[in-house]
């Protein structure tokens, strides 16, 4: 069992305390229903329908690390059960990656988080060794290895590393203020009154 970084926080909740750009594109999104993953970033810079960049991050890259791969957008199959299970018994945490990917069932199968462009079963070459640890762009967002990266339901987000204490405090003042507000709700108030948007406004 791995600690959870983010403190058990939502993206969206990340993303609006942070007032920061973080979030990337809509586009990248699970692979399957339920996929959930925070942890380190460990980035990758690949090539377009070619795979090999994942194959040397899965042997390189340090336990507890969530790989985040820059494929360029390309809708190959980069990443399916067999690396997932390889990832996984060198303890890494997900994969998020701008680029294709298949065997969803069965990367929900071993429970494997993946987030991704899109899903494809276009084979790959393995001509392109990749860099390893290198600052990337994904989703629009340059991410660097340390990055705190947090993704579920509703997206993607890359928490800079001198920012992650910061960000993790306004996240969690932002719960207890909606635990409040809930609370205010419960009682009767209306978002109305407990936003101020009345009339009058």
């Amino acid at each position: 069992m791995t600690t959870d970084l983010a403190r058990g926080h939502a993206t969206a909740t990340i993303y609006e305390a942070s007032k920061l750009d973080i979030a990337l594109d809509s586009g990248i999104r699970p692979a399957w229903v339920g996929a959930r993953v925070s942890g380190p970033a460990f980035t990758v810079q690949g090539a377009g329908g070619d795979n090999l960049a994942l194959h040397n991050a899965v042997a390189s890259a340090p336990p507890g690390h969530v790989l985040v791969a820059d494929l360029g957008g390309a809708l190959h199959g980069h990443w399916g059960e067999v690396l997932a299970i390889a990832a996984q018994q060198r303890g890494l945490l997900g994969l998020v990656i701008d680029g294709g990917v298949r065997d969803t069932v069965e990367l929900a199968r071993v429970g494997f988080s993946v987030f991704s462009r899109g899903i494809s079963i276009i084979g790959t070459r393995k001509d392109y060794s990749g860099g390893m640890g290198v600052p990337i762009t994904i989703g629009g967002i340059e991410v660097r290895t340390g990055d705190l990266v947090v993704a579920d339901a509703d997206g993607v987000v890359a928490i800079p590393q001198e920012q992650i204490g910061r960000v993790l405090d306004s996240s969690d003042a932002r719960v207890a203020d909606e635990t409040r507000i809930f609370d205010e709700l419960r009682a009767g108030k209306t978002t109305l009154e407990l936003y101020g948007l009345g009339a009058d406004r």
